[in-house]
């Protein structure tokens, strides 16, 4: 791979994958904080009040490092990705601004109100910025994800005369159905990362035992959200999604699973190591069958193997791809064990005494971000070699004009920031949990 091609995609795959370890929990919490505030409305419990402002704390927080953060990968589309931009800025220009001027705006300001404005809205007016809120956020999540889906499945588009691309219809490029499934599979990963965490910071509580009718309330919701939400990660939508790849990239879909020959009745890989050399996976455990029902829901369908495709199609990284992917669905399946044996106890009432568990809550917290990195390593690795499929090849869209030391040198500028903003978040973090939910502030004048 050319050496500038390596910097431009290295800065990219930096600022994002750092970016969006905020995004991922401001979406996750947010509904969370809305049937917080919900309860507390019905109920007349300041305990769900001092809960929904507790956590509506965090969410400003990481909400502002996650501005920071999101801002100059705007600026990387011109910069480094300017052969991009002019190729297809004619349509993501679209769905990019929408997000700014609509979703970001709409989140951030209700977001104010929420925060400093309790005292001077009725509880009605104030559930309905919490709400706001949450569609903002998700609102934000929608249009970016249009964007990329429309990258791995372009749709209502036209070529201009300069060959560059202009959308020829909006409603199909807001209609794609690789967008909704997508959509769908990213909030719920994103609704499994907000539910752990509030799980957990619950189980800190719990064990601590400080804050425990808190504690109790996190653990509750935490458990529960994380419960429903990771079932949906599995199906319909991860289920739906790996369909699409199946019809759409078949190439990405023999890369995922490192299926180097076609074969009916393919087995589905629980474990092993791709040996591209030998075009073999080392130390298989396989589920017989399974991968061709999962697929075409016909066991003894053919899935198209590596072998189908010209080597010129393949992934560039295929043990990656392949890694990441297991990563995403081993978590995932994790997930859902937590969980339910979660859900099992509460409902048994001794969740809040297993000690055992709650350990196992409050450890979990990093892998939902685990997980969600593993995710969109998969989706933007299995699209390779192109930047929009079929039309863009990733070497034909970065700035051919920033050589390799110039792109370096912002890298290593954008680590160094970032590990500040990071030491920042995680001080503040720490602060707002080592006060609790009964800390004394204000909720406006």
């Amino acid at each position: 791979m050319d050496s500038v091609l390596l910097i431009h995609r290295l800065h990219f795959a930096f600022t994002i994958t750092f970016h969006y370890l905020f995004p991922q929990l401001t979406m996750g919490l947010a509904p969370l904080i809305v049937v917080l505030k919900t309860v507390a409305i019905r109920r007349n419990d300041e305990t769900y009040h001092q809960a929904a402002r507790f956590w509506a704390r965090i969410f400003g927080i990481n909400f502002v490092i996650g501005v920071v953060t999101g801002i100059p990968m705007e600026f990387q589309f011109g910069t480094n990705w300017s052969h991009f931009s002019r190729f297809a800025g004619g349509v993501i220009g679209q769905t990019l601004a929408m997000e700014g001027m609509f979703a970001f705006f709409l989140e951030s300001a209700f977001l104010g109100l929420f925060l400093y404005g309790e005292k001077r809205l009725s509880p009605r007016a104030h559930w309905w910025s919490a709400m706001a809120v949450f569609l903002g956020s998700w609102l934000s999540g929608f249009f970016i994800i249009v964007t990329d889906a429309w990258m791995q499945h372009p749709v209502g588009y036209e070529r201009a005369a300069d060959g560059s691309l202009q959308l020829r219809s909006f409603g199909e490029l807001m209609m794609n159905p690789w967008a909704w499934w997508q959509y769908a599979h990213n909030m719920s990963g994103a609704a499994i990362t907000g539910a752990f965490v509030m799980a957990s910071v619950g189980a800190f509580y719990l064990l601590d035992h400080r804050h425990v009718e808190h504690g109790k309330i996190f653990v509750k919701v935490g458990v529960l959200a994380g419960c429903v939400f990771s079932i949906l990660q599995l199906f319909p939508t991860g289920d739906a999604q790996g369909r699409m790849v199946t019809e759409y990239q078949p190439v990405t879909l023999a890369a995922m699973e490192a299926r180097f020959s076609s074969d009916p009745g393919a087995a589905l890989v629980i474990l092993g190591q791709p040996d591209m050399r030998q075009r073999t996976i080392d130390n298989p455990i396989v589920i017989p069958k399974m991968l061709s029902f999962l697929t075409y829901r016909r066991w003894e369908a053919e899935v198209k193997g590596l072998n189908a495709f010209p080597p010129e199609q393949w992934p560039d990284n295929i043990p990656l791809l392949y890694y990441s992917y297991h990563i995403m669905v081993g978590l995932g399946t994790i997930f859902i064990a937590i969980m339910a044996a979660s859900v099992f106890l509460w409902w048994r009432g001794k969740l809040f005494s297993a000690r055992w568990m709650l350990w196992i809550l409050l450890l979990s917290l990093p892998f939902p971000y685990i997980a969600n990195t593993a995710g969109w390593m998969t989706a933007e690795l299995g699209r390779q070699p192109w930047l929009v499929y079929g039309l863009m090849r990733t070497a034909d869209g970065y700035s051919k004009t920033v050589s390799a030391s110039n792109g370096m040198f912002t890298l290593i500028g954008f680590m160094g920031l970032y590990m500040v903003l990071g030491i920042l978040f995680l001080f503040l973090v720490h602060r707002e949990i080592d006060c609790g939910p009964t800390a004394d502030v204000s909720v406006g004048h």
